[in-house]
Parts: structure tokens; C-alpha cells; sequence
């Protein structure tokens, strides 16, 4: 293979990449989303500067993916924090868990959403909406909200699932430095939110040392939200490269 060929793939393996050159289209995401409030000590022992924490609060989500162009259908969870940036208002996401490695590896590499493999679920099961994660054999969280008790306002829905969201890219250099480390900014476009509601909610998370949620403890639910959408997720752009200036 001639070296321009070979600058033409993007991913690796180079003949057989590990996901599809193409920016995915979702149908039919569905999410639970359970607000709660936490320790604040625990948040800014997370959250990494440039940006600022307000209320002490952390965003559960899990969303079961109808439809997504280039992966199929999967299920992700994981934790959103409320945070700003230069005076914009926005989600600091921490920690993703997904069942499906093509949408792992080009969240990861193409962007920078901080995914790994899990086993989330969200399913209906006797009057309840229930969204679950497991990492192996062990269960990490439970969600559970009352089945579509009252209908949300949909710009109030659509508002919540399109704040502009914060995440931390590193790649390692191949003297164990980083060689790229940025905070970087995207967003959800092409929204058309299909149903939504809102209801009573609990959440539980179980402490497991490789899929920490629980070091944000829940202290009380504040809302919840139960949403179906078609979307787009936009490309990135760095907001605060933290090697500047670093010492070669």
C-alpha cells in the first residue's frame, strides 16, 4: 500500500477499521435521566479546571439507541455534570459505559467522549421505567422512574438534552506523556423530540472500583425525565489546551 493510500484511513486496523467513516444519525433515542444532588467535595475532586461547578448536582442517564447510522442499535449510561465555561452554562460529561465497540472506539478517538465498555439497559417492568448498568457480573446502578405519569414540555426536554457538553481528550505520547491534552466542546443538533415526561425517580449506585459512579454519591433526586428524540451529534472544537506553555 502506497503511503498516500495509506494517509487516506483514519482509524486502525488500517483494511479493517474498527468503525464506520461517517457522522451518525439517531432515531429513536430514548432517555432516562435522573438529576440528583451529591457531595460537592466529591465534584471538584473530579471536575477539571478550566471549568466551574455551580449546584452540586450530577446528571444519570441512560439511553437505548433505536437506531444509529454506521453502529445499529445499543444501549449507553453514564454520569453528565452541570458545569461553566467562560460564562456558558453547560454538562462536564464523566464517565460513559456502552455495549457496542464501534461507537466505544470512534467516540474515543474521533472525539472524546469518555466511553468504555458496560452493560447498560433500559426496559419497562411493571409500571416502571428502569434503566440499569452492570460492569461484568456486577450491577453499578439503578434507575427507576414512574412510566410516562406526566407529559414534560417539549422545549423544556429539548432543552435539557442540548446544553453544550465538556470533555477531557488525552493521547499518550510513546514516552507515556500526553501528547494531546485538551478540553474540547460539542453539542446536540437536528433535534426533533417525539415524547417526553417527567415523574417520581430513585437512583442507586453500588461502589465498584473500576466503574466508580458511587464516589458521586446520591444524596436526593431532583427530577427526572423520560425522552425520545431524533438527533445529531456535532464535531468537537478545543476550548483549553493544557499543554501550552508545558515544559517540553
Amino acid at each position: 500500500m502506497h503511503a498516500e493510500d495509506v494517509r487516506q484511513h483514519l482509524t486502525t486496523p488500517l483494511t479493517s477499521p474498527a468503525y464506520a467513516p461517517t457522522v451518525p444519525r439517531f432515531t429513536d433515542r430514548e432517555y432516562l435521566n435522573v438529576v440528583y444532588r451529591t457531595d460537592p467535595d466529591a465534584l471538584r475532586a473530579v471536575v477539571p479546571e478550566p471549568l466551574r461547578i455551580g449546584e452540586p448536582l450530577v446528571r444519570f442517564e441512560v439511553m437505548k439507541m433505536g437506531d444509529v447510522s454506521g453502529y445499529g442499535p445499543y444501549t449507553e449510561a453514564g454520569q453528565a455534570i452541570p458545569v461553566s465555561f467562560d460564562g456558558e452554562q453547560g454538562e462536564y460529561l464523566h464517565a460513559m459505559y456502552l455495549d457496542n465497540f464501534p461507537a466505544t472506539a470512534s467516540g474515543r478517538e474521533v472525539s472524546a467522549y469518555p466511553k468504555v465498555l458496560g452493560s447498560p439497559s433500559l426496559t419497562v417492568d411493571s409500571g416502571a421505567l428502569v434503566g440499569t448498568l452492570d460492569h461484568g457480573s456486577l450491577r453499578v446502578a439503578t434507575a427507576t422512574m414512574g412510566y410516562k405519569h406526566h407529559e414534560l414540555d417539549r422545549r423544556e426536554a429539548e432543552a435539557q438534552i442540548t446544553v453544550p457538553t465538556f470533555m477531557l481528550k488525552t493521547i499518550p505520547g510513546y514516552d507515556g506523556l500526553p501528547r494531546v491534552q485538551e478540553l474540547v466542546r460539542t453539542r446536540i443538533t437536528d433535534v426533533t423530540v417525539k415524547e417526553a415526561w417527567t415523574g417520581p425517580a430513585r437512583l442507586q449506585l453500588f461502589a465498584h472500583v473500576l466503574a466508580p459512579l458511587a464516589d458521586l454519591p446520591v444524596l436526593e433526586v431532583v427530577s427526572a425525565s423520560h425522552i425520545l428524540t431524533d438527533l445529531t451529534l456535532s464535531g468537537v472544537e478545543p476550548v483549553h489546551d493544557y499543554l501550552k506553555g508545558a515544559a517540553s
